[in-house]
C-alpha cells in the first residue's frame, strides 16, 4: 500500500535555509517516490494565529506555492493547495476540538513559548491550533507526517484525538492514527550570527540567514560574515558538538551533499574556516540560486499559481468531503 503522506507549511513569507533543508527538501523526495501519495497544504487559517497585514498574507500564499514548485515539487503528482478554501478543515476542527480535552491542550509547550508571558492576551486560535492541525491530517486519512522536533508534541495530540474520537463513537479506525516521519542525518539548521539560536526569519539582522530568494552575492557574502571560532575545523564528533557555529555550518553542508557529519568533518578535519567556506558557499549557491530565480519567475506568473491552488484544492475537496460527511454521520447530525 502507497503511503498516503501531509504537511502543511504556514505562508510566513521570506522562507529560507531552514525551511527547506528542515521540511520543503524533504517534500520533494516524498514527491519523488512513487510509494507515496502527497498532500502539501498552505495553512493560511493556522497563519492568522497572530496578526497579519492581509495584502501580505496574500502575496505570502503565492509566495509559499512558489517556493515548492521552484524546489522541485510536483503539482501533477501531488496536490498543492490553501487551507482556507477547503471548508471541512475548519468544520473538523470544530468537531474535534470537542473532542479534545483541555488537559491535553494545556500540555503543548508550543503555545508556551509562544505565547510567553502574556498568554492571557493571546488568542484563542493561538492556544487551540493543534486541533486544526489534527484536523488537517485526518481529513485525508494520511499514515504519515513529515515533522520536525517541535512537532513531535502536536502530531501525538493528533493520535489522542484520533483514538478518542473512534472509541467515543464506538467506529474503530475512522480515523488513522498518522506515523511520524523523521528525516535522517538532518542538522536543525541555526542562525549564521548564533549558533545557539535557531534560523529565522524574525531575526532582525539580514545576515543571519539564507533566504530561498537570496541570489549569488548575497549567498557567498553571508557565508563569509558567517560567525565562527578562532580554531581550526574539529577532527571529530565529540569536538564538533562543543562548537555550535562549526556544527551548524558543517550540517548545512552535510545536508545539502547528502552526506553525514562523519564524512564532513573527516572532510575538512583541520582545515581552516576560509577555505571550508569557499566549498560551503559554492555548494549553497549551486543548490539555492536556481530556486530563487525560478521563485521569482513563477511569482511573475500569478494565472498559473492560482490554476495549480485551483486544481489542488478541487482535489482535496474531493476527498475531504466524503470524509467531512461521514462524520456528520457518525456524530448525529
Amino acid at each position: 500500500m502507497k503511503k498516503k503522506i501531509f504537511s502543511g507549511v504556514q505562508p510566513t513569507g521570506n522562507l529560507h535555509l531552514g525551511n527547506y533543508l528542515g521540511a520543503i527538501k524533504n517534500f520533494v523526495e516524498l514527491n519523488n517516490d512513487s510509494e507515496n501519495e502527497c498532500v502539501f497544504c498552505v495553512v493560511d487559517l493556522h497563519a492568522i494565529t497572530v496578526a497579519q497585514d492581509p495584502k501580505q498574507l496574500k502575496n505570502n500564499i503565492y509566495e509559499t506555492v512558489a517556493t515548492f514548485i521552484a524546489s522541485g515539487i510536483d503539482p501533477q503528482k501531488s496536490i498543492i493547495f490553501n487551507q482556507s478554501k477547503v471548508s471541512a478543515h475548519s468544520e473538523a476542527a470544530w468537531i474535534l476540538s470537542c473532542v479534545a480535552r483541555m488537559g491535553w491542550l494545556n500540555r503543548m509547550t508550543q503555545f508556551k513559548e509562544k505565547a510567553g508571558k502574556d498568554k492571557e492576551k493571546a488568542s484563542i486560535g493561538l492556544y487551540s491550533y493543534p486541533v486544526l492541525m489534527a484536523a488537517d491530517i485526518l481529513l485525508y486519512d494520511a499514515t504519515h507526517v513529515p515533522v520536525g522536533d517541535d512537532q513531535k508534541q502536536h502530531l501525538e495530540l493528533c493520535r489522542d484525538i484520533a483514538q478518542k474520537f473512534n472509541n467515543d463513537f464506538k467506529v474503530d479506525n475512522f480515523f488513522i492514527s498518522p506515523e511520524p516521519l523523521i528525516q535522517k542525518e538532518f542538522s536543525r539548521i541555526m542562525s549564521l550570527k548564533d549558533g545557539t539560536k535557531k534560523m529565522s526569519k524574525s531575526e532582525l539582522s539580514d545576515l543571519s540567514r539564507i533566504n530561498l530568494t537570496d541570489e549569488k552575492d548575497q549567498i557567498i557574502n553571508k557565508i563569509k560574515k558567517a560567525k565562527t571560532d578562532p580554531l581550526p575545523l574539529p577532527s571529530n564528533i565529540d569536538e564538533l558538538n562543543k562548537r555550535p557555529e562549526a556544527k551548524n555550518l558543517i550540517g548545512i553542508y552535510s545536508s545539502l551533499t547528502e552526506s553525514t557529519l562523519e564524512k564532513t568533518v573527516e572532510k575538512f578535519s583541520e582545515k581552516n574556516f576560509s577555505d571550508f567556506k569557499e566549498n560551503l558557499s559554492q555548494v549553497l549557491v549551486e543548490k539555492i540560486v536556481p530556486i530563487s530565480s525560478e521563485i521569482k519567475k513563477l511569482l511573475g506568473e500569478k494565472k498559473y499559481l492560482d490554476e495549480v491552488l485551483a486544481d489542488g484544492c478541487k482535489k482535496a475537496e474531493t476527498f475531504s468531503s466524503k470524509k467531512i460527511k461521514k462524520i456528520h454521520e457518525i456524530v448525529g447530525f
